[in-house]
């Protein structure tokens, strides 16, 4: 690879990285082709990526963003999944690596804290910010929910109440 490809993807790989809500970093030792491909079309469907570079590249690509603190975790076959979402990338990777042994999760950051495996694992475990938004639609129309139902139950026990006195009366 000549100079000026290697300048283009340090520069790729920083923007990525720039822009980047969490970032993972994961072996993929002995991982075939089509379960890469496997792996690249979970994280695409998530909102995320997952890019294979050289790891003097990587870290070149890491100094000024906020993943600078996991350049260390860039030794062997290594492989660097970004997303937006901060709870995306770890998600995806974490259900593949339960499938798939050959994954090893090694770390990552989440905006400028690093994570080891375990912080990662326990980062997949959060619901996503669709889910807590969910949430907090349900909690907020719970409350309208019960007061209509509050304020329609004495129009109900009113006419169940006439109801009976009018079969009472007819019978």
């Amino acid at each position: 690879m000549d100079r000026a490809r290697k300048a283009e993807v340090v520069e790729n790989l920083n923007g990525l990285l720039g822009g980047a809500g969490s970032v993972v970093v994961a072996h993929y030792t002995g991982m075939t082709v089509a379960q890469m491909s496997d792996l690249r079309s979970r994280m695409l469907a998530a909102g995320a990526s997952f890019k294979v570079s050289k790891n003097r590249l990587a870290v070149r690509a890491l100094q000024g963003t906020a993943a600078e603190a996991i350049a260390h975790l860039f030794k062997g076959p290594t492989g660097i999944a970004i997303s937006a979402d901060p709870i995306a990338a770890s998600k995806v990777v974490v259900a593949y690596a339960k499938e798939n042994e050959k994954l090893v999760i090694l770390g990552g950051v989440v905006g400028t804290t690093a994570l080891d495996a375990n912080g990662v694992k326990a980062l997949a475990a959060l619901p996503s910010l669709d889910e807590l938004r969910g949430k907090i639609v349900g909690l907020l129309q719970a409350p309208a929910t019960k007061l209509a139902g509050l304020l329609a139950a004495p129009a109900g026990q009113l006419a169940r109440v006439i109801g009976a006195y009018s079969t009472k009366e007819a019978a």
